[in-house]
């Protein structure tokens, strides 16, 4: 359940009985032909699919992450490192303040990968609290879906393509777009990252079936709701 759709009384009541709740990390960055806000959509939409036959409450999503290498991109907004850190850490700080004691962070961006250390320290600050970053398009359950499908899939291409994170009146190409040297990525500066990437798409198709789009999702749903009824040690 969204937590915009409970008040502070319900919350209360709710953390006489359970300790749980989730936090969705998202981004705010160039996706190809897909919307701005595709690694947002998907780890909130996903944590909410997830925790709501269970009644654990989702957090809003935090939709602006670590992206510094799409700067050159319009409508791309990134964070500094230390100050994503500092926020997800005085996040984590207040969850743990009225009572969480289990907390899923649902990851949906790869730059916010260093958030995991900050969910180690508040793990060690405060005593008792237990974490799990998860980052969902990578679990193991849902990359074998994607291998399985079509093992040529990258940022921006067809694993990102679902239809709440496509736009009706964007057309994208039919053709599948040869793999980038990934390596070679990671030494441009943002202007050179553009001029190489063209559209945006790392890699590969640009959209795939629904049915197969939708076997992705109902995969990453049971995968993660699974974080949360599960032992957490």
């Amino acid at each position: 359940m969204h937590v915009r759709d409970l008040n502070w009384m319900m919350m209360e009541g709710y953390l006489k009985q359970d300790d749980r709740a989730v936090l969705p990390l998202g981004s705010t960055e160039q996706h190809a032909y897909l919307s701005l806000s595709v690694d947002s959509i998907l780890s909130e939409r996903l944590a909410v699919e997830a925790a709501e036959p269970l009644g654990v409450p989702v957090f809003p999503v935090l939709a602006y992450g670590i992206t510094p290498y799409f700067r050159a991109f319009p409508g791309t907004i990134t964070l500094r490192t230390e100050t994503f850190l500092r926020v997800v850490r005085e996040i984590l700080d207040a969850m743990a303040e009225h009572g969480f004691k289990r907390i899923l962070i649902v990851n949906g961006h790869g730059g916010n990968t260093p958030g995991q250390s900050v969910a180690v320290e508040s793990m060690a600050d405060h005593p008792g609290i237990r974490i799990k970053f998860h980052n969902w398009w990578k679990s193991p359950k849902v990359w074998a879906q994607v291998q399985a499908i079509d093992p040529v899939a990258s940022h921006a291409s067809w694993m990102e393509n679902f239809p709440w994170t496509r736009l009706a009146n964007a057309r994208m190409p039919t053709e599948q777009k040869p793999m980038s040297d990934l390596e070679h990525l990671c030494q441009l500066d943002p202007r050179s990252l553009r001029a190489y990437l063209g559209d945006g798409n790392y890699g590969g198709r640009y959209q795939r079936d629904d049915q197969e789009m939708l076997k992705i999702w109902q995969v990453a749903v049971v995968e993660t709701r699974g974080l949360l009824a599960e032992s957490w040690g």
